[in-house]
């Protein structure tokens, strides 16, 4: 990211902060949230606005904003990337460099749940309301909706995500519901990644909120995947995690899992944006060829 692009960014802010809004209207929207292919390839970079900065090695990798916005824009510029997950403050910043045009931009809603806090199961709606994202004319909204059957905060926050299914649906913008089954273990809040337990919270999500018609599942890619996605009939993207000690592992399974008829593509952030080997690009296209 070169000095003065960042430069002109902070200058517009100070000094022509409508000139956000201004882009949002500018922005050329997709056909379809998906691509032509009917498949989806989605970076997600939502990590920092919860305090999740360690990107495999590296405990402060994603804060440098210079340094995301210039991987996002190389990522986005790839041949079938379709679009970007992002906080609000990130998608302005790439609206402002002219990154958006034909993708599609899903907003990140509930980002209270702050990693390694006391309180991170009670997950509050911190980032973009639904009215933030039909203003901004993003395609969809994005929740996580961890599920600890041990702490009655979960409660709260699932509530809160049927909410937000139930506006987005009726906004006819995409409910993307993240769910992950939850517990403490030594202080800890670790997602259960097992396959009866991905299949639960499969099961759940999909029964959120007053219509589906325009939800979709966000999981990860766990053994089992062809009776993992059994579970539902709605559009499920397959998410990247933390960054792969055996990034070809993750590939077979991103693979393995996307031959399921409902699982349409990948929301993968970390493992892209900060593969091991730092190239960018080549961590993009395998991904998209796996599409």
């Amino acid at each position: 990211m070169p000095a003065d692009r960042l430069e002109e960014i902070i200058r517009t802010r100070l000094h022509r902060p409508w000139a956000i809004a201004e882009a949002a209207e500018r922005r050329v929207r997709p056909a379809s949230p998906v691509g032509a292919n009917g498949r989806a390839m989605i970076v997600a970079a939502d990590h920092p606005a919860r305090g999740a900065l360690r990107s495999g090695a590296r405990p402060m990798a994603m804060a440098d904003r210079a340094d995301l916005l210039d991987r996002l824009c190389t990522a986005l510029s790839r041949p079938g990337v379709t679009g970007v997950l992002a906080t609000a403050d990130i998608v302005e910043d790439l609206l402002l460099l002219g990154a958006l045009d034909g993708k599609s931009v899903f907003g990140s809603m509930n980002r209270g749940g702050l990693a390694g806090a006391g309180w991170e199961i009670d997950d509050r709606f911190t980032g973009y309301t639904v009215e933030g994202i039909v203003r901004s004319g993003l395609e969809g909204g994005k929740m996580l909706m961890r599920l600890d059957y041990d702490d009655e905060r979960t409660a709260a926050t699932m509530e809160s995500c049927a909410r937000a299914t139930n506006a987005l649906n009726d906004a006819h913008r995409v409910a993307m519901v993240e769910p992950f089954i939850s517990r403490r273990s030594d202080g800890v809040l670790r997602n259960d990644l097992s396959p009866d337990a991905v299949t639960r919270s499969v099961a759940i999500a999909s029964g959120i909120g007053h219509s589906s018609a325009h939800t979709w599942l966000k999981l990860p890619a766990t053994d089992d995947m062809e009776h993992v996605l059994a579970a539902t009939t709605l559009p499920t993207v397959l998410l990247g995690g933390e960054v792969a000690g055996d990034p070809e592992a993750s590939y077979a399974a991103w693979a393995k899992a996307l031959e399921a008829p409902n699982a349409i593509g990948l929301t993968v952030g970390r493992s892209l944006l900060y593969p091991a080997d730092d190239d960018v690009e080549a961590a993009v296209d395998t991904a998209v060829g796996l599409l």
